[in-house]
């Protein structure tokens, strides 16, 4: 079957554009704090934030299936505009503590129709190479995520109201551009009944448990690393009298993901999503233990190597939303891979908040060692039997 030449493209500018949503605010919280006189170290919330709108978004998206009843690209738009206008409240004169989590919160709770409905829109286009389309899908939406640090690194950036209006413009670009240019795809399958049970049923299924708990495993370190990459360049700067500029590193690192994305999803091709994934998660487990040892060498080397893990830590994400897919019902993929990001991004709450935690009770070249607890469990369930 034929698929139009725009459809992946705008896809992919789609999820990039709203995507930029989830790392705004992260990427101006100092600034924020010290305009309307908040309290400082409000990174961790902010993103907690962020995270836990987007659980409670996917959780009853889930189960109401709302992505299996209606028309993604249509649940995709209303969503945008929505997350869109969260945003936007950030930019309100008296901004108090509550009001901007709360904003970072129904932020994330729209993001729920956009990141598993844009991978969902995908799956109905692309039933074969998958794989290849949700690494390019993923590494839009990890090139979202950095694009904030991006403007804020730049000189366009030092007015940090720039950051939330270009967001929130090109959140609204996005959702118009799923919704005109990207109708119903060939292989969608919907859903005309109500499983409240959906979930259960699932996860009796042994090879989306298996895809399933390895998907967690990688939550467990992914937005906990890309939350507190600034604090590691800053705590090496500290520690070593250097000068590496902070927010336009922490793009590039994050930003280094979307190639390597791609890059896993051409080789997903050749050999398979799995091996895929299974290589990814032993890099960045590795990078993990022997992260402390980072911090002592030489800056080139540090920046190198921590490029090399911002590639690693991401490059399996589009590989088990294949695995997910592929192993769920055709009228319960949506929901699937909606479930799944539930519980995966419930995971990274407790992983950030943890590092949120010791950040100030532990030597701080220490704070990326815990990481690697999720690499290892991830590892462990994609090898369990799946009969």
């Amino acid at each position: 079957m034929n698929i139009k030449a725009h459809i992946l493209p705008v896809i992919i500018f789609s999820q990039f554009a709203c995507t930029s949503l989830w790392f705004a605010g992260n990427a101006i919280v100092g600034d924020l704090a010290k305009y309307h006189g908040l309290k400082p170290g409000l990174t961790g919330l902010m993103l907690s934030s962020v995270q836990l709108g987007f659980i409670l978004g996917t959780l009853l998206f889930a189960a109401l299936m709302l992505v299996d009843r209606f028309s993604p690209s249509k649940l995709f738009l209303g969503c945008a505009f929505l997350a869109a206008l969260c945003n936007a409240a950030l930019l309100l004169e008296h901004l108090s503590e509550l009001t901007m989590l709360t904003a970072r919160f129904s932020t994330g709770f729209f993001l729920a129709g956009i990141y598993p409905v844009g991978m969902k829109i995908a799956s109905d286009y692309y039933e074969q190479g998958l794989g290849k389309a949700l690494g390019y899908l993923v590494g839009a939406l990890v090139l979202g995520s950095s694009f904030p640090h991006a403007i804020r690194g730049m000189s366009l950036g030092t007015e940090y109201t720039l950051v939330i209006t270009i967001t929130s413009a090109l959140a609204i670009c996005g959702g118009l551009s799923m919704y005109l240019l990207v109708p119903n795809g060939p292989f969608r399958k919907p859903s005309t009944v109500l499983q409240l049970k959906a979930g259960i049923t699932l996860f009796k299924i042994p090879a989306f448990k298996n895809a399933a708990y390895g998907y967690f495993g990688h939550m467990w370190e992914l937005y906990a690393f890309w939350a507190f990459l600034p604090f590691a360049i800053g705590t090496y700067n500290s520690l070593s009298n250097s000068t590496i500029p902070i927010s336009i590193w922490t793009f590039i690192i994050i930003a280094l993901g979307c190639a390597s994305c791609i890059i896993g999803g051409y080789m997903s091709l050749k050999k398979g999503s799995k091996k895929v994934a299974v290589v990814s998660l032993a890099i960045s487990g590795i990078l993990c233990c022997i992260s402390p040892l980072l911090f002592q060498l030489p800056q080139q080397i540090f920046l190198i190597l921590l490029s090399f893990w911002g590639m690693a830590v991401v490059s399996d994400s589009p590989q088990f939303s294949t695995l997910v897919a592929a192993s769920a019902p055709a009228q319960l993929k949506g929901t699937a891979l909606t479930l799944v990001n539930c519980i995966g991004f419930t995971i990274s709450i407790v992983s950030i908040q943890l590092l949120s935690f010791l950040v100030n009770g532990i030597d701080p070249v220490y704070i990326f060692s815990i990481l690697a607890i999720g690499p290892v469990f991830g590892l462990i369930s994609l090898y369990k039997k799946s009969s």
